[in-house]
């Protein structure tokens, strides 16, 4: 029986005790350690989390070995990926920005006032209820231009990360916070002071037969031209495995980039919302790249597409995963409605598919602005006067609250830990 002492948090054991008892103890584990058949140790390895797996990197030689070798790591993420779609223990992102509030001169987003911008995450389940809060390494607080930074996607369990909200910065960083390591890239090409003024879309994506990471940077120059099918558009990749930028020459279609337009990787593809200039305007499409060949190719948007109005368009991946969501908000004088799309075949596109139309909600008439599918197949939403977060059930076109804050600008991304970095001798640990 427990001494009371035990029950004040005291120890019964003197100092010189406690020392030959872990002593003991750390004898009988590494015994037990030894006599595990070595074949079978990676076999037990890739069941477990990362957690576990970070700590047991300092148990022995081998096991530190086994666990960042390339082919575990790839090996573990198969399997947690499995579990989670077995299990339905997948995780979402949340990153909040809370500030003064955020203007947008020449169609780029500025913060005002910032305080701060804390990352999550939850379940993406019923409750969504917080996971973990996720620590931001302060290294990179130091390098940036502006306020804070952008999540631009996730993959793998990896976060992209740009500081490009307002201020043209060169700051591009791929992170795990699982493992709390990241690499920040070198500055790309294309900057301000080499090519003037520029929109650019940037995206995160897994080269699946290469096994290789990569950051696709697409920048439209104003300064060259007027017109929008005269103005050239850059393309630069960013490969994990190699550590620099190369440039694409061919095959990129003319078009203009929309600054800072939000990814959607599916089908090993990237995918953003780009401009073909015609005669009477301009007309949207989506624009694919596919990581492993590094090809563009062009989707079409719904036929029966309506233009009018100030629109505000949102690419996502559906919320099966297996093909592309598109959210069109357009709130003006003589019109206000939130249009949800899906492309029920991925790249067959007469499958886009309306699912629903959002009219203002609420006495104040709001229009709330949506940010991502999830796998439950509710949509995340921000409600436009509270900057709350919700999520839509669409068959009932019920609202449920996240008790999450959007604050002036959010993010939701869909993420898996992994140990996707472990093995990098180049990343930074914090």
């Amino acid at each position: 029986m427990w001494g009371e002492d035990c029950y004040e948090g005291k120890s019964v054991l003197s100092p010189s005790s406690a020392s030959k008892f872990c002593l003991a103890f750390t004898d009988l584990v590494t015994n037990w350690v030894k006599s595990i058949p070595e074949e079978i140790i990676p076999n037990i390895l890739i069941r477990l989390p990362i957690k576990s797996l970070i700590k047991f990197t300092s148990v022995c030689k081998s096991w530190r070995s086994t666990i960042k070798d390339p082919s575990f790591i790839r090996t573990h993420l198969t399997h947690t990926l499995n579990f989670n779609d077995q299990n339905a223990t997948h995780l979402l992102l949340f990153h909040t920005v809370s500030s003064d509030g955020t203007f947008f001169p020449f169609g780029i987003r500025h913060i005002m006032g910032f305080k701060e911008d804390p990352y999550s995450l939850h379940y993406d389940n019923n409750a969504c209820n917080q996971y973990c809060e996720v620590e931001f390494p302060i290294g990179l607080k130091e390098e940036m231009i502006n306020s804070c930074f952008r999540v631009v996607g996730t993959c793998n369990g990896l976060v992209c990360l740009a500081d490009d909200l307002g201020r043209y910065a060169y700051n591009f960083v791929v992170w795990n916070p699982s493992i709390r390591k990241y690499v920040t890239l070198p500055k790309p090409f294309v900057r301000f002071a080499t090519h003037g003024g520029y929109d650019a879309c940037i995206g995160l994506g897994y080269d699946a037969i290469g096994n290789d990471y990569k950051v696709v940077r697409l920048a439209t120059l104003l300064d060259q031209h007027d017109m929008f099918d005269e103005c050239p558009t850059l393309a630069q990749v960013y490969s994990l495995a190699k550590g620099s930028w190369g440039q694409l020459r061919s095959d990129f279609p003319p078009c203009a980039m929309i600054g800072s337009s939000v990814q959607a990787f599916v089908n090993g593809a990237l995918h953003w919302l780009a401009l073909h200039r015609v005669d009477a305007g301009f007309n949207y499409f989506v624009l694919t790249f596919d990581v492993g060949s590094e090809s563009f190719r062009e989707i079409m948007l719904p036929k029966c597409f309506r233009l009018e109005g100030p629109l505000e368009l949102r690419l996502s991946v559906s919320g099966d995963r297996k093909s592309l969501a598109l959210f069109v908000r357009c709130k003006s004088e003589t019109d206000c409605f939130l249009d949800i799309w899906v492309m029920g075949e991925y790249c067959v596109e007469k499958s886009w598919t309306k699912l629903m139309i959002l009219s203002p909600q609420g006495p104040q008439k709001s229009l709330p602005e949506a940010l991502c599918f999830r796998r439950i197949g509710e949509v995340v939403l921000v409600l436009e006067d509270s900057r709350e977060l919700v999520s839509l059930e669409l068959v009932s076109k019920q609202f449920k609250k996240l008790g999450i804050s959007g604050g002036q600008f959010c993010s939701v991304d869909s993420y898996e830990e992994s140990l996707v970095l472990l093995d990098r001798k180049d990343a930074a640990s914090y």
